[in-house]
């Protein structure tokens, strides 16, 4: 199985869409994070749906766990309001990095070192050309899991 046989079509966003929307967008889905493009279209960071969460709590309850306990079940089932308004860069880590990024000939055991290595949910696939980067799809860890169980399944019944 080669990355580009594994990629499937995958919704992005850019790090000028509305935050809202795209909480929305991976509560629908259950995704397990979203493939974050630039202003060129180019891939530019992963935002994990724990970093979406992540921007949902106050500053001073990561700082201090112990506070949760004091807020109010009113005030905590307002916590997505403090998406509104705000884009998808500004939830964003100031320290993100670069999304992994598989060309499409890489083998899944290519694929699935990438994913470990930098602890990503999902990989894109894209190929290099004159004009930038050309995403061909995603590979998410358990799209991966899923291929890689089914072919030693079917390895072992046959």
């Amino acid at each position: 199985m080669r990355a580009r046989d594994l990629a499937v079509d995958y919704q992005t966003v850019s790090v000028d869409s509305d935050a809202l929307d795209a909480a929305r967008l991976m509560a629908e889905h259950q995704m397990p994070g979203l493939l974050v493009l630039d202003g060129r279209g180019q891939p530019k960071a992963i935002l994990p749906a724990s970093q979406m969460v992540k921007a949902l709590v106050p500053a001073y309850v990561i700082e201090d766990p112990t506070l949760a306990a004091v807020v109010d079940e009113k005030h905590a089932d307002r916590l997505c309001q403090s998406l509104a308004g705000r884009t998808v860069g500004e939830c964003l880590p100031s320290n993100a990095t670069p999304p992994p990024i598989a060309q499409p000939d890489d083998t899944a055991l290519e694929v699935a070192a990438l994913m470990a290595q930098v602890r990503s949910p999902l990989v894109a696939v894209a190929e290099q050309a004159k004009d930038g980067l050309h995403l061909i799809g995603v590979i998410t860890a358990s799209h991966l899991l899923r291929q890689l169980l089914d072919a030693s399944e079917s390895r072992t019944a046959g």
